[in-house]
């Protein structure tokens, strides 16, 4: 694997540790600006969409310039809206610093899940965003609790500055080892097959199956906590430990899904959605504390070790479009990160209890394993129309 690959994930680390820190924060955040807790909240929210959002748009707009320059401006925008964000007062100015970002982290992912594949050969694109996504799974191992590590005993103003810090050796690594690939000119002459990719139906099914077991994975994540203490019996105390579990978890399933994502994906795909559904029944019915975080555990290895197959299929259908075919997926990521939250927040708010949210869960994997079936039943009738010619 090129070393450039590996300078990507250790980006991948900073932008991770930034979207997913603010969780641990929000009190903190709330107490010094003066503002409500659910106020805070909102920049949870900020972000995601300014990474639904941004991700294809900036990926089409930036065609027309290298990568590794492109990737070096997005790391510093998100470097310095950190800075801005360490240094503020103002709710008002914190919120835009974190939507400016968030669009500085997604026009990165849409620029670096490309260059990622393209370091690499054919058959060993999903072990490269194995890694790159693998960026993610350690920062919620090691940045994230770090971050709250660092705002409980000093600031959340020093975690802000830990990550821009973090995003400025990424930038120089960035300039130091990923090497010229093509001229702006070059790049922009793919801009219209890039586009014409998304008339096959292939493309939507993959981004439909990564927005669905995506949103399955985040609806019972997004409540483990209240899940394992309220459902589960287990003391808040074993809380951190169960979430660094599926930090674990996470790392080893990425890992694993991106040793067998090239030459399995649908088999990846099956046996990682299809684990998920039965773990998420069996979180909804509650089980003794031992076994609860055992799930957890399980939990993060199956809902990571798909990673690598969602991201290589939607590569490998979207042909002349990797671009914009990645950034859409990044988009179809974060809309399965909305989308999941918000529907188990429903069946809770209706009164049937934390554990419901395993049910809403386990539905969504049976939606997302009908669309990997769908893809594949898609990709043999191609291959014996192809046959046939």
């Amino acid at each position: 694997m090129p070393l450039a690959v590996y300078v990507l994930g250790v980006s991948a680390f900073a932008l991770g540790t930034s979207e997913f820190m603010l969780t641990g924060l929000l009190p903190l955040i709330a107490e010094d600006l003066e503002v409500s807790i659910p106020s805070v909240g909102l920049l949870v929210s900020a972000f995601a969409v300014g990474m639904t959002v941004g991700a294809p748009l900036l990926a089409a707009g930036t065609l027309r310039l290298p990568p590794r320059a492109t990737m070096a401006g997005f790391l510093l925008v998100f470097a310095l809206g950190h800075v801005v964000g360490a240094v503020t007062d103002s709710y008002g100015v914190l919120f835009a610093s974190r939507i400016v970002s968030a669009l500085a982290c997604a026009g990165f992912w849409a620029v670096g899940a490309a260059t990622a594949v393209r370091l690499v050969l054919p058959h060993r694109r999903g072990r490269a965003m194995a890694v790159l996504v693998g960026g993610l799974t350690v920062a919620n191992i090691l940045g994230v609790p770090a971050g709250a590590l660092v705002a409980q005993h000093s600031s959340w103003r020093m975690a802000f500055w830990g990550v821009a810090g973090t995003a400025v050796l990424a930038l120089a690594g960035v300039l130091r080892l990923v090497p010229r690939r093509g001229s702006g000119t070059a790049r922009a002459s793919q801009l219209r097959p890039e586009l014409r990719a998304y008339s096959s139906s292939t493309v939507w099914l993959a981004l439909a199956t990564t927005s669905l077991s995506s949103a399955g994975v985040f609806c019972t994540f997004s409540y483990l906590a209240p899940v394992l203490t309220d459902e589960g019996g287990l003391p808040p105390s074993w809380v951190p430990g169960a979430l660094f579990l599926f930090g674990i978890g996470a790392f080893v399933g990425i890992m694993l899904g991106g040793r067998f994502a090239d030459a399995r994906p649908f088999g990846v795909l099956k046996a990682g959605i299809g684990g998920l559904f039965a773990l998420m029944c069996a979180l909804a019915l509650a089980p003794g504390q031992v076994l609860m975080v055992a799930l957890v555990f399980l939990l993060g290895v199956a809902g990571f070790v798909i990673s690598p197959a969602l991201n290589a299929r939607v590569y490998a259908v979207a042909g002349a479009a990797p671009t914009l075919a990645g950034a859409t997926n990044v988009s179809a990521f974060n809309v399965g990160n909305m989308v999941g939250p918000w529907l188990g927040g429903l069946v809770i708010g209706a009164g049937f209890g934390y554990a419901s949210v395993g049910w809403v869960g386990a539905a969504l994997c049976v939606s997302a394993f009908a669309l990997v079936l769908l893809s594949q039943q898609a990709d043999r009738g191609t291959t014996s129309a192809a046959e046939a010619r």
